[in-house]
């Protein structure tokens, strides 16, 4: 073992790999198609305020006049679709505070080490607590309220008074889990086996208690889901040769879920969490293995010769635990080893919230690649169900699910059997985006020829096409997109949008090495101090609908909704229009209000606009696909084109007005604003602050953490899920 990872470091690189390419191919990308016709997250400095100082340890911040005047056209049960916005945008800000509108209110719900039940101490806050089985986890990321019948414990989707809320916790700020006196320590199982537990997902019973909402402990409901819980592995892939591992010999099970980045629902009432940046968590010596599939795969994972981010196999005492992360082959086959516990991981993983005793199970059908989220379009009766998923990595792909299984609404409350009926087979698709604003869907499978006779590799199976969804995605040339992240689908058009974070490197971003095209159209350079970045810096939002509404069918019409820029910058950046009342960088969470019909909202992840502000939340009122026309983008110096202009032609949705497009929130410092949710009546908003004060390098000295959020005072920073009310108690924003 390398001496770095012999000791225990506090400050650890970034383990999301997102903007880190491993896209080899010579598939066509975005930026190439558009130029023919016509971006783990950066991290986002946020500023957060807190109502109720003197309990919380941080003020609130309320910008702007009582939005009680306003135009709300959207009140009470009235589902109608918004027609603007009715709360004052709130301004940019560098705040070590949550800045929310005035004529809101916004409360700390569920924070970091936050017990479960009433069995657990409160959380110190030390480095010194441990249950984490049992506590809050770290990193919250995407969620989703569940309505709670409580006189019979089932689903009712119109509760919005009693919920499960369902959430991801995606990684960790580790320097805040330990003791300053742990720094110098090597790695301990012990410190290990709390790292494992700050992942994966809570279950959590809320109850509505005046005007907010507040967690039940004495709830049977509320439990952890961990990177150690057991997990079934299901559909095409389960018991595939290249999931056998020691822990399950026969492939069927796998050990926890790692890195749950966005996420999804079904129309049955379960829960999908997506795996991301799971590759970097394994040790392994890939560098070493004989050129053949096994490193081909690897390689295109990104799953490297490394000692693995944080170290956990190399924990002492050594225990099975911690030792399967390393996947290096040291036994006389699979069953021996740990050798594909990498290819347990990366899939979507279906939980029934409603049943604490059941497995979750991951749903190899939907393929396996760096998951962002997977998002359903709306359920009709005798119809597939169809998802849609994104590949948060750059030159990365977006696709679709359909299933085989039509849906019959009788199928509500049946949990992870239901998942079993509908998840578990039908078609996977990968999106190739043409340079006339179409697009089509191409099914991965090997009666595609393509993947068939593709010499880069060589499947052996369908199992094998799900497992390597990537490397079968290059074989029918999908295109590259900038980061694929989190998508959505409008309730009101059917409509699908996804955030294309950002795509900058020196060696393989927007405009360096993939060309431009027209859904991916610019490259320029952007300075923050003294650093100049070059590519697609601040990123865009891309949208699609599918011919003749049919979310099934094979072929759709496209263009690009938002373009994320700088309010100051040059009109060939700043296309869209934004003013310093909306004008964002690095969007990454997307989320569609059901109770608001037709309102939007955009979260942002950003590193390139964080001299000028923390991460934000935004609101929007879209319109519908093919709203605004072309526009011809002049580019500077593009590498691709040896350093020479280039103009491409692009498809843009209209200039959105600011009552249509305005900033609601902005969190604190080195936050990322991510997760979203709502009750049925949307008069509760929730939302997660990720990562406060990620950027802290020393325990030394509290008073220099980069922040202290939510508790303030000297208080180590906390990811947090906040609630936001409207004062006057009608739904929020509208």
């Amino acid at each position: 073992m390398s001496e770095q990872h012999n000791q225990h470091s506090l400050v650890h690189a970034n383990i999301d790999a997102d903007d880190i390419g491993h896209n080899t191919s010579n598939n066509p990308s975005f930026d190439q198609i558009l130029a023919v016709r016509l971006s783990r997250r950066g991290l986002l400095k946020g500023g957060f305020s807190l109502m109720a100082a003197s309990v919380l340890g941080a003020g609130l911040v309320a910008c702007g006049d009582d939005d009680n005047s306003s135009n709300n056209n959207n009140n009470d049960n009235n589902n109608t679709n918004p027609t603007s916005l009715s709360f004052t945008p709130v301004a940019k800000s560098l705040a070590d505070a949550l800045v929310i509108p005035t004529g809101y209110t916004a409360t700390v719900l569920y924070a970091v080490g936050d017990p479960l039940n009433n069995n657990i101490a409160a959380y110190k806050n030390d480095g010194t607590d441990t249950d984490f089985d049992y506590r809050a986890g770290d990193h919250h990321d995407g969620m989703y309220y569940f309505g709670l019948d409580t006189s019979t414990n089932k689903y009712a989707a119109s509760n919005a008074d009693a919920g499960l809320l369902c959430m991801n916790h995606e990684n960790m700020t580790q320097i805040f889990l330990h003791t300053a006196s742990e720094a110098a320590t090597a790695r301990t199982a012990a410190q290990v086996d709390k790292e494992i537990a700050v992942h994966g997902v809570s279950v959590v019973d809320i109850r509505k208690s005046g005007t907010t909402f507040q967690v039940n402990k004495a709830s049977a409901f509320n439990r952890r889901i961990t990177a150690a819980t057991t997990v079934d592995m299901s559909g095409p892939a389960a018991g595939d040769d290249m999931l056998f591992t020691k822990y399950s010999p026969t492939g069927l099970q796998t050990r926890g879920t790692l890195n749950n980045c966005a996420n999804g629902y079904t129309p049955w009432g379960t829960y999908l969490t997506c795996e991301e940046n799971w590759a970097g968590y394994f040790k392994t010596n890939t560098a070493s293995l004989a050129d053949g599939k096994e490193k081909t795969s690897r390689n295109r994972y990104g799953v490297a010769a490394t000692d693995g981010s944080y170290g956990w196999a190399n924990a002492m005492p050594a225990d099975d635990k911690c030792a399967r992360w390393n996947i290096t082959a040291t036994g006389a086959s699979a069953a021996d080893d740990y050798r594909n516990a990498a290819n347990t991981f990366g899939w979507v993983v279906e939980i029934d919230p409603f049943d604490a005793t059941s497995m979750p199970k991951k749903r190899t059908a939907l393929g396996r690649f760096a998951h962002e989220g997977c998002w359903p379009a709306k359920a009709v009766a005798g119809k597939p169900l169809v998802f849609y998923m994104g590949d948060d990595s750059r030159n990365e792909y977006i696709y679709k699910f359909v299933s085989d299984a039509l849906w019959d609404a009788a199928d509500v409350g049946k949990g992870v059997a239901a998942g079993d009926k509908y998840l578990n087979a039908g078609k996977l698709y990968v999106a190739k985006f043409n340079a006339d604003g179409t697009g089509s869907w191409v099914q991965l499978t090997l009666s595609n020829t393509s993947i068939a006779t593709y010499t880069t590799y060589t499947f052996a199976d369908e199992a094998d096409v799900l497992i390597n969804a990537r490397l079968a995605a290059d074989a029918v040339g999908a295109t590259k997109m900038d980061r694929p992240e989190w998508g959505a689908v409008n309730p009101v058009t059917g409509e699908i949008y996804m955030t294309l974070t950002n795509s900058v490197s020196s060696s393989s971003g927007r405009g360096v090495k993939t060309a431009l095209d027209a859904a991916n159209p610019r490259y320029y350079a952007d300075t923050k101090g003294t650093a100049t970045n070059k590519g697609n810096v601040n990123g865009h939002i891309i949208r699609w609908r599918e011919t003749g509404d049919n979310h099934a069918a094979t072929s759709f019409q496209w263009d690009v909704f938002l373009f994320g820029a700088q309010a100051d910058a040059d009109s060939n950046i700043n296309l869209s229009g934004l003013t310093a009342d909306n004008d964002f960088s690095s969007p990454d969470g997307l989320w569609f209000s059901q109770a608001s019909q037709g309102l939007l909202w955009v979260q942002t992840d950003d590193g390139f606009y964080t001299d000028t502000t923390n991460c934000m939340m935004l609101a929007a009122i879209p319109g519908k696909v093919g709203d605004g026309g072309t526009k011809s983008v002049v580019n500077k110096a593009v590498p691709t084109n040896a350093n020479a202009d280039q103009t491409v032609t692009t498809y843009m949705g209209k200039t959105l007005a600011t009552t249509q497009l305005a900033r609601f929130l902005v969190g604190p410092s080195g936050c990322e604003i991510t997760g979203i949710a709502e009750t049925p009546d949307g008069k509760a908003l929730f939302v997660n602050i990720q990562h406060p004060g990620e950027d802290t390098t020393s325990l030394t000295d509290p008073a220099a953490f980069q922040s202290h959020w939510p508790n303030g005072g000297t208080a180590r920073p906390r990811s947090a899920t906040v609630v936001i009310t409207r004062n006057d108690g009608n739904k929020v924003a509208v």
